[in-house]
């Protein structure tokens, strides 16, 4: 096996599905979602997956917290053992779901809109016709570009383009807020970032 023509093949596919994922006007949406209901309206985004979809929803709450916007991961099974009451009126919920079935997610909209039937819900998922997206405010969807795993089953390019999205989605909320260095190292203490932070220039 050739590793590295492998490496190339792998990069090439994984780019070029980044490169797809569909520009749409629900980017726009969910920024003013998060911006009115969090900051403004002082609640918070609650971000929840599971398995591999999981990871990348506590990287991204753990991201958007450091840059302004209060957010949390749930975890959607312990959400159904008292976990839920983390969630509160007026927040904004983050899914990931690449099949857009996944059964504890679709589990967790009911209970959440069982608690507050207004509850807001983003959802990032690979089927933009699947059950979970009728639930969905937001749907934003990868594009279903397959995965690179030779089995075409290991979360791997779907898992990127979910990073990606959350990439986008942070960015333009520090844009419309307005979010500066200044804010950045009031959150950021440790570490070189916090100390890069509080520099007056790089």
């Amino acid at each position: 096996m050739d590793v590295k023509q492998k490496m190339r093949e792998i990069l090439d596919a994984e780019s070029r599905a980044v490169a797809h994922i569909p520009v749409t006007d629900g980017y726009e949406q969910a920024v003013e979602l998060i911006v009115e209901h969090v900051h403004r309206g002082g609640a918070k985004l609650v971000t929840s997956g599971m398995g591999k979809c999981g990871q990348i929803a506590d990287n991204i709450a753990t991201t958007f917290s450091s840059t302004g916007i209060p957010a949390v991961f749930l975890h959607p099974s312990e959400a159904q053992h008292g976990d839920l009451g983390v969630l509160q009126r007026n927040d904004v919920m983050l899914l990931l779901s690449n099949s857009g079935r996944t059964s504890e997610i679709v589990a967790l909209v009911e209970l959440a809109q069982g608690l507050y039937p207004d509850m807001k819900f983003i959802v990032i998922t690979g089927n933009k016709d699947s059950e979970l997206v009728r639930h969905a405010d937001v749907c934003l969807w990868t594009g279903g570009a397959p995965e690179v795993c030779p089995l075409g089953l290991t979360p791997t390019t779907s898992t990127t383009m979910m990073t990606v999205m959350g990439d986008v989605l942070v960015v333009n909320t520090m844009l419309a807020t307005g979010f500066n260095r200044e804010e950045y190292g009031k959150r950021h203490h440790g570490g070189y970032l916090g100390q890069l932070s509080r520099q007056s220039r790089y």
